[in-house]
């Protein structure tokens, strides 16, 4: 069946009419912002395969110029936007994680509303709640959606064997279908190894469940909710129950035993984001084959993603755009899927056969296409508000620190609470 026409193709005929009238406060559109194959500026952060990217371009576009920094960290990108945009040198396109969004999107009028460009049902081609995330209050859309973070949960299916449990995704999916099967089964793995089950329970766990929640540390309407919310405190309760279950390895994320864990059988379970699969690989390649993936307890989720902008100074807004309706439709997120593993946050593109039968060897073929749509399809939305980082951040923290033996498992919630007061202000 060929696919629908892509809203980011629409209006391709009127854009140097339109790029006058979407200027900011950078004047008047020059003639370079005008020449779509005048050179570009991109800003990038580094790990999301904005090079690979490029190639991809730059081959559609032979005739294209872009001039590619990626400027580090996603905060540091962040930072260097959020300067350049009080004065200084703004770049044509800029990629913004998903985390740093709320702050830029309170401030729509430094970017370019793509609607005007895309058309108004432009945000119509991604994922909703990926959508929601760059839209402004007064309906601007900021940036594209340009890849999202499906959950799954990586699993040694040697390790589980030898534990007599079940090693089919498929099976072990049905086995944890809920949060209180999940601390079961790792129950019956520690009672029968006398080894850890997870390598800990802030990331595994609680970044899991308090994605699942219907609302999350805002209410709809931007009110902050965090400590009243009684979905964020269950979900927060989960990883406290697996702790006292006993299923931790106490190893955090990217402390520097994570990765010798990964490799050494230290845990069976990991929390795997898309984008964090390649990590497992690189950190652990002898247990390749030994890996599978699949669904998360409950009803999927997403932990990261990213959108790309032009700002509203911007010199180069038709060559920005040309970028953004090469390689941000349907279809492109679909080849580029293919050749990074960049996971889509484009609808159609999520139903694809490539996605959909993605497997890889490393992880057993596990059916990870089909693991991932599924869970971002499921998520749900809510509202990302601008101390959304540091709220999560305060949670997590108490539970490393219930972790290292520094906080109570019951005193958790409430250090949790006296975290982000202290982050962002009581």
């Amino acid at each position: 069946m060929k696919p629908r026409r892509s809203a980011l193709a629409a209006a391709a005929g009127t854009l140097a009419l339109v790029l006058t009238a979407c200027s900011g406060g950078g004047g008047g559109a020059d003639a370079g912002s005008q020449d779509p194959d005048a050179e570009v500026t991109f800003w990038s952060f580094t790990g999301i395969g904005a090079q690979d990217g490029l190639e991809e371009y730059l081959a559609k576009k032979p005739d294209a110029k872009v001039k590619l920094s990626e400027v580090g960290s996603t905060t540091e990108t962040a930072t260097a936007l959020t300067a350049a945009l009080a004065g200084g040198e703004v770049p044509d396109l800029v990629m913004i994680q998903n985390d740093d969004l709320p702050k830029f999107v309170e401030n729509p009028d430094n970017f370019v509303d793509l609607r005007t460009l895309g058309g108004d049902d432009l945000g119509d081609d991604y994922l909703d709640w990926a959508t929601s995330f760059a839209t402004a209050e007064n309906g601007a859309l900021i940036g594209v959606p340009t890849d999202v973070g499906g959950l799954g949960l990586a699993y040694r299916a040697d390790l589980f064997e030898a534990a007599g449990l079940p090693t089919d995704p498929a099976e072990v999916a049905a086995a944890w279908s809920t949060w209180d099967d999940f601390i079961a089964m790792g129950t019956a793995y520690t009672e029968k190894t006398g080894q850890p089950f997870v390598d800990n329970v802030e990331t595994t766990v609680f970044f899991a469940t308090v994605n699942q929640v219907e609302e999350k540390y805002y209410s709809d309407d931007g009110e902050l909710i965090y400590d009243t919310n009684p979905e964020v405190e269950d979900a927060f309760q989960v990883a406290v129950d697996a702790y006292e279950a006993g299923l931790s390895a106490d190893i955090a994320a990217w402390s520097s035993g994570w990765d010798p864990g990964r490799a050494n059988g230290s845990f069976a379970v990991s929390i795997a984001p898309s984008w964090m699969l390649s990590q497992i690989k690189n950190a652990a390649p002898d247990t390749a084959g030994k890996w599978r993936v699949t669904s998360v307890p409950g009803v999927g989720g997403n932990w990261g993603g990213s959108v790309i902008a032009i700002p509203a100074r911007a010199e180069n807004k038709a060559g920005a755009w040309q970028y953004i309706e090469t390689m941000m439709s349907p279809e492109a997120q679909a080849e580029h899927f293919e050749k990074t593993g960049t996971f889509p946050a484009a609808k159609e593109a999520l139903t694809t056969e490539a996605v959909l039968s993605h497997t890889d060897e490393f992880f057993g073929d596990s059916p990870i296409g089909k693991v991932m749509s599924e869970s971002v399809l499921q998520a749900r939305s809510s509202h990302n508000g601008p101390d959304t980082g540091a709220i999560g951040g305060g949670l997590l923290n108490a539970l490393a620190d219930m972790q290292t033996g520094n906080t109570a498992p019951e005193d958790a919630w409430e250090t949790g609470l006296k975290n982000v007061e202290e982050a962002i202000g009581g």
